[in-house]
Order: structure tokens, then sequence, then C-alpha cells
């Protein structure tokens, strides 16, 4: 009971915040994000307006893929939920390794791994919560909740470059000198590196790899992945009429998902770039005996972009910057 009538207390405590939460009934369209400039600061989305009176001083954020650009921005992050403990792309707390010692640094502290928990969020007494609209991170079910706590804003991360969603959360931080410092020195290494780059042949079909028999997720061009590639030169294969309107749902527009019985077909490319996976990930397309026999495969142009390659925030997209580097570069 104590720790109910703690978490109850918070609350109430938290309506009595300066800023609030307007559940508004004319909602925006879900793709509307408006912000206004100076402070106090409205924003409006189609979860209703929330009003900042001040840039916020106790972020937490519920997505553990929006939390890299708040580190980016250096953003007054206090918390964060977390993946999957102990895999490849996070540790024991689950905070993705290319930014984890930065958190630490920083003293961001791990809430949870995995399912959202609204009592860990109400005992870090935050003055804005922000939560991811899709994604396996998406602590949406739980925003009225959060809401009840803190101002809460929803953000679509899917659909933006790590330097789009980096200007939003520094527009509503006041950190755009920031933001715009981590765009300038990202933008001169992918320059650099465009001037020097071999490209493998064109075009290609850019991935995530999920096994023999599970298919994968497509890379689009709306997605942070295709955008850094079509900068760099590569040109995205467009997938079969048949699939590429395959979208989850129509949650999400950066992937799109192809099962196994329909992954050969979904390989278009004369090149195979596989995301989210390492060299030993190479060794399991060539030995599948469903896709073996295509071009890309068979000719040996299938090519491993990093285990942290799958969310793109400022770090993971250095890394990936060097992963292209010493992989295409002549």
């Amino acid at each position: 009971m104590s720790r109910l009538s703690f978490f109850l207390l918070g609350i109430i405590l938290s309506t009595l915040m300066t800023g609030c939460n307007d559940h508004t009934t004319n909602q925006p369209s879900e793709t509307t994000l408006t912000i206004a400039e100076g402070w106090p600061k409205t924003i409006v989305s189609r979860y209703g307006k929330v009003t900042l009176n001040a840039p916020p001083q106790r972020i937490v954020s519920t997505s553990v893929s929006i939390t890299g650009t708040l580190l980016t921005i250096d953003a007054p992050l206090i918390a964060s939920g977390g993946s999957r403990p102990n895999t490849h792309v996070a540790d024991q707390n689950g905070f993705f390794y290319q930014w984890n010692q930065v958190a630490y640094a920083r003293g961001v502290k791990p809430l949870y791994q995995g399912v959202a928990n609204a009592e860990a969020v109400a005992k870090q007494k935050p003055d804005l919560i922000i939560v991811s609209a899709t994604g396996g991170d998406s602590a949406l079910k739980l925003y009225r909740q959060f809401s009840t706590i803190a101002p809460t804003l929803v953000i679509n991360y899917d659909d933006k470059s790590w330097q789009t969603l980096a200007r939003l959360l520094a527009s509503i931080t006041d950190r755009e000198k920031q933001a715009e410092s981590a765009i300038t020195k990202f933008d001169t290494k992918l320059t650099a590196l465009r001037a020097r780059i071999s490209l493998p042949p064109q075009p290609v079909s850019a991935l995530v790899y999920y096994g023999d028999n599970r298919g994968g997720n497509f890379w689009t061009n709306d997605s942070a992945q295709g955008q850094i590639l079509n900068a760099l030169g590569f040109t995205l294969s467009p997938l079969p009429d048949a699939l590429k309107n395959n979208h989850q749902m129509g949650q999400r527009q950066d992937i799109v998902p192809v099962n196994g019985e329909n992954f050969a077909d979904a390989i278009t490319g004369r090149s195979v770039l596989l995301f989210a996976a390492d060299e030993s990930l190479i060794k399991q397309v060539k030995h599948n005996k469903f896709i073996a026999h295509l071009p890309a495969i068979s000719q040996g142009n299938v090519f491993a972009m990093g285990n942290d390659s799958f969310r793109l925030d400022y770090y993971s997209a250095m890394n990936l910057l060097v992963t292209l580097d010493e992989t295409f570069s002549q």
C-alpha cells in the first residue's frame, strides 16, 4: 500500500506542476506537430496541447530510440527506459552500446527494460515525458497515465532522420546550438566519405535479416538509413509492386516487412546491405538455400553494416559512416 500511496500522491502533485496537457477534441492529424517559438511554449499534436512555461530541466524518455538524440543535444535527461538487456545492441540496463557511456557519465538513470512502468517514471518527478508514437519502444498505451504525472509529448521518429529529430527536440529543450553542432560534425564526415567512397554494384537492397524462414525488414527511402545511403550516392532497389505497400498496418513508413515465402522476391538489388548485422550474419545469408541463388548473394555482394545500425541516432549514425568507410572506401 505504501508504494501505491506514493504513486498516487505523485500523480496528484504532478497535476500542480507548471506545464500541462490539454486534451482537445479537435485533434490535428497524426503527422501534425506544431511548436510555438519562445517561452511559454505550446506544442500541439493529435494527442492534444502541451504548454511548457520554461525549458524543461528533468526529462524522462520512455523511448530508448529517442534517448540517443536527447543525449546528442545535451538535453537535461535524468532517466530513460531501456531495451531488452544483454543483447548485441544493449547492455545490462537496456542502454544502447553506442551511447551508454555518455548516459552514465551524465547520470542518466535506467528505469526499466522493455515494458514501460508509469510508477518508475513518476518517482523521477519529471517536468517533461517523451513517448515514441511507433516502434517496439513505444509506451503510447500509458499516455494518459503519463499525462497526469507531467507534460507528455508523443513524437514519431520512424519518418525522420536523426537530424530532423534532433532539431525538433532542440526546439523543445532550448538546445538549438548543440543540435546544429552535432549535425555539422556529421555532415562534414559524410561529405568527406562521399568523396572517396567506391560504391558496390547498384541498386542495393538494404534490410534487416531475421533468419531463413522469417524474412526481414527492408529500409525505405524515408528511413534514416535510406536517407544516409542516398546522400552517399547509393540507390535503394525498389520492391516488387505486390510487396512495396506492405507496411506494418500503416504505422511505420521507414520499413517494409517481408515474410519468408516472399523474401527472395523482395531482394531485387545487385548488392545487399545487412543492417543490425556483423560479419557472422553474412555467412547465414549465403547459406540460406532460398536466397543463395540470387545474383547479389552468389556473387558475394553482401555487406554487414554493424550491430548498432538499426536505430540511428548521432552516435550510431557516426558508427555507420565508419563501417561504410571501412567497407567501401578505395
